[in-house]
Protein backbone atom coordinates (compact mmCIF):
# COMPACT_ATOMS: atom_id res chain seq x y z
CA UNK A 1 0.00 0.00 0.00
CA UNK A 2 0.82 3.61 -0.52
CA UNK A 3 2.40 4.53 1.97
CA UNK A 4 1.79 8.31 1.56
CA UNK A 5 -1.62 7.76 0.62
CA UNK A 6 -2.52 5.52 3.71
CA UNK A 7 -1.69 8.17 6.14
CA UNK A 8 -4.53 10.27 7.85
CA UNK A 9 -5.14 13.96 7.56
CA UNK A 10 -6.08 15.72 10.74
CA UNK A 11 -8.56 19.06 9.85
CA UNK A 12 -7.64 21.45 12.35
CA UNK A 13 -10.76 23.67 13.88
CA UNK A 14 -10.24 26.60 11.66
CA UNK A 15 -10.48 24.66 8.55
CA UNK A 16 -13.90 23.65 6.94
CA UNK A 17 -14.05 20.75 4.35
CA UNK A 18 -16.68 19.82 2.23
CA UNK A 19 -16.72 17.27 -0.46
CA UNK A 20 -19.57 16.83 -3.67
CA UNK A 21 -18.90 15.07 -6.63
CA UNK A 22 -15.78 13.76 -6.15
CA UNK A 23 -14.30 17.44 -5.14
CA UNK A 24 -13.14 18.16 -1.98
CA UNK A 25 -13.23 22.15 -1.26
CA UNK A 26 -11.19 23.65 1.68
CA UNK A 27 -11.75 26.96 3.42
CA UNK A 28 -9.30 28.38 6.04
CA UNK A 29 -8.56 31.60 7.25
CA UNK A 30 -6.66 32.50 4.20
CA UNK A 31 -8.30 31.45 1.43
CA UNK A 32 -10.57 28.55 -0.41
CA UNK A 33 -8.83 25.93 -2.63
CA UNK A 34 -10.21 22.90 -4.33
CA UNK A 35 -8.50 19.57 -4.66
CA UNK A 36 -10.38 17.04 -7.67
CA UNK A 37 -10.52 13.50 -6.27
CA UNK A 38 -10.24 10.85 -9.02
CA UNK A 39 -12.88 8.12 -9.25
CA UNK A 40 -10.64 5.33 -8.14
CA UNK A 41 -9.35 6.73 -5.20
CA UNK A 42 -12.18 6.81 -2.07
CA UNK A 43 -12.42 8.94 1.09
CA UNK A 44 -13.76 8.70 4.32
CA UNK A 45 -14.22 12.00 6.65
CA UNK A 46 -15.28 11.53 10.27
CA UNK A 47 -15.03 13.48 13.46
CA UNK A 48 -12.04 16.23 11.17
CA UNK A 49 -10.34 12.94 9.85
CA UNK A 50 -9.96 12.29 6.13
CA UNK A 51 -8.38 9.48 5.18
CA UNK A 52 -7.99 8.16 1.69
CA UNK A 53 -8.03 4.56 0.01
CA UNK A 54 -8.20 2.83 -3.61
CA UNK A 55 -10.42 0.65 -5.59
CA UNK A 56 -7.53 -1.47 -6.96
CA UNK A 57 -3.94 -2.19 -7.17
CA UNK A 58 -2.88 -1.07 -10.73
CA UNK A 59 0.00 0.55 -11.01
CA UNK A 60 -1.96 4.04 -12.02
CA UNK A 61 -4.41 3.60 -9.23
CA UNK A 62 -1.58 3.39 -6.89
CA UNK A 63 0.20 6.83 -7.95
CA UNK A 64 -3.04 8.69 -7.38
CA UNK A 65 -3.82 7.37 -4.21
CA UNK A 66 -0.36 9.12 -2.96
CA UNK A 67 -0.96 12.05 -5.12
CA UNK A 68 -4.77 12.43 -4.08
CA UNK A 69 -3.50 12.78 -0.27
CA UNK A 70 -0.91 14.80 -1.24
CA UNK A 71 -2.63 17.59 -3.13
CA UNK A 72 -5.33 17.51 -0.52
CA UNK A 73 -3.29 18.11 2.22
CA UNK A 74 -1.42 20.84 0.07
CA UNK A 75 -4.65 22.30 -0.11
CA UNK A 76 -5.39 22.29 3.83
CA UNK A 77 -2.28 23.11 5.06
CA UNK A 78 -1.90 26.38 2.50
CA UNK A 79 -5.48 27.57 3.20
CA UNK A 80 -4.10 27.58 7.07
CA UNK A 81 -0.75 28.59 7.05
CA UNK A 82 0.06 29.59 3.47
CA UNK A 83 3.45 28.58 1.27
CA UNK A 84 6.77 30.55 1.15
CA UNK A 85 9.33 30.73 -0.87
CA UNK A 86 12.38 32.82 0.25
CA UNK A 87 14.87 34.05 -2.70
CA UNK A 88 18.43 36.18 -2.82
CA UNK A 89 19.81 37.94 -5.27
CA UNK A 90 23.54 38.50 -5.72
CA UNK A 91 26.08 40.40 -7.88
CA UNK A 92 27.07 44.07 -7.94
CA UNK A 93 24.37 46.08 -8.62
CA UNK A 94 21.65 43.29 -8.62
CA UNK A 95 18.72 44.24 -6.49
CA UNK A 96 14.68 43.96 -5.67
CA UNK A 97 12.15 46.46 -4.73
CA UNK A 98 8.45 46.45 -4.88
CA UNK A 99 5.90 48.41 -6.84
CA UNK A 100 2.79 48.10 -5.44
CA UNK A 101 2.17 44.78 -5.86
CA UNK A 102 4.78 44.27 -8.49
CA UNK A 103 8.40 42.99 -8.87
CA UNK A 104 11.00 45.46 -9.81
CA UNK A 105 14.08 43.44 -10.41
CA UNK A 106 17.46 44.81 -11.24
CA UNK A 107 19.40 42.12 -12.86
CA UNK A 108 22.05 43.49 -15.05
CA UNK A 109 20.19 43.52 -18.05
CA UNK A 110 20.22 46.82 -20.18
CA UNK A 111 16.44 47.09 -18.32
CA UNK A 112 15.11 46.53 -15.39
CA UNK A 113 12.67 43.71 -15.41
CA UNK A 114 8.83 44.18 -13.79
CA UNK A 115 7.38 40.66 -12.73
CA UNK A 116 3.80 40.73 -12.77
CA UNK A 117 2.19 38.78 -9.79
CA UNK A 118 -0.88 35.84 -11.30
CA UNK A 119 -3.59 35.86 -8.54
CA UNK A 120 -2.88 34.73 -5.23
CA UNK A 121 0.37 35.52 -5.25
CA UNK A 122 2.01 38.22 -2.49
CA UNK A 123 5.53 38.94 -2.83
CA UNK A 124 7.47 40.68 0.44
CA UNK A 125 10.93 42.02 0.14
CA UNK A 126 13.40 41.96 3.37
CA UNK A 127 16.36 44.00 1.71
CA UNK A 128 17.49 44.70 -1.66
CA UNK A 129 19.27 41.52 -1.93
CA UNK A 130 16.44 39.49 -0.29
CA UNK A 131 12.66 38.66 -0.98
CA UNK A 132 10.11 35.98 -0.67
CA UNK A 133 7.25 34.62 -2.90
CA UNK A 134 3.87 33.64 -0.45
CA UNK A 135 0.80 32.26 -1.72
CA UNK A 136 -1.60 29.09 -0.62
CA UNK A 137 -1.69 27.57 -3.57
CA UNK A 138 1.92 24.96 -3.12
CA UNK A 139 2.32 24.23 -6.63
CA UNK A 140 1.54 27.91 -8.18
CA UNK A 141 4.74 29.55 -5.46
CA UNK A 142 7.06 27.08 -6.53
CA UNK A 143 6.17 27.84 -10.35
CA UNK A 144 6.21 31.82 -9.87
CA UNK A 145 9.73 31.04 -7.88
CA UNK A 146 11.32 29.18 -10.39
CA UNK A 147 10.32 31.84 -13.04
CA UNK A 148 12.21 34.17 -11.34
CA UNK A 149 14.85 32.62 -10.93
CA UNK A 150 14.91 31.81 -14.52
CA UNK A 151 15.11 35.15 -15.19
CA UNK A 152 18.72 35.14 -14.36
CA UNK A 153 19.74 31.86 -13.14
CA UNK A 154 23.70 32.13 -10.78
CA UNK A 155 26.27 31.16 -12.80
CA UNK A 156 29.23 29.06 -11.54
CA UNK A 157 32.07 31.54 -12.15
CA UNK A 158 31.17 34.45 -9.47
CA UNK A 159 27.77 33.36 -8.17
CA UNK A 160 25.47 36.01 -9.67
CA UNK A 161 22.10 35.71 -9.95
CA UNK A 162 18.78 34.88 -8.52
CA UNK A 163 18.98 31.69 -5.90
CA UNK A 164 16.97 30.12 -3.73
CA UNK A 165 17.74 31.19 0.20
CA UNK A 166 20.07 28.34 1.43
CA UNK A 167 20.68 26.76 -2.45
CA UNK A 168 24.16 25.82 -2.95
CA UNK A 169 25.99 26.64 -6.01
CA UNK A 170 28.84 24.80 -7.26
CA UNK A 171 31.42 26.76 -8.28
CA UNK A 172 33.99 26.44 -11.25
CA UNK A 173 37.81 27.68 -11.16
CA UNK A 174 38.38 30.27 -13.88
CA UNK A 175 40.84 30.87 -16.15
CA UNK A 176 44.26 30.10 -14.97
CA UNK A 177 47.89 31.70 -16.88
CA UNK A 178 50.66 29.84 -18.12
CA UNK A 179 53.85 30.71 -16.12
Amino acid sequence: MSRIGKKIIEIPNTVSVTIQNNELTSIGPKGQMKVQIPESISHSYENGILSFSRTSDDKKIRALHGLTRALTNSAIVGVLEGFEKKLGIEGVGFRVELKGKRLLLTLGFSHPVLFIPPDGIEFAVFTPTSFSVKGINKQLVGEVAAIIRNLRPPEPYKGKGVRYDGEVIRRKAGKSSKK
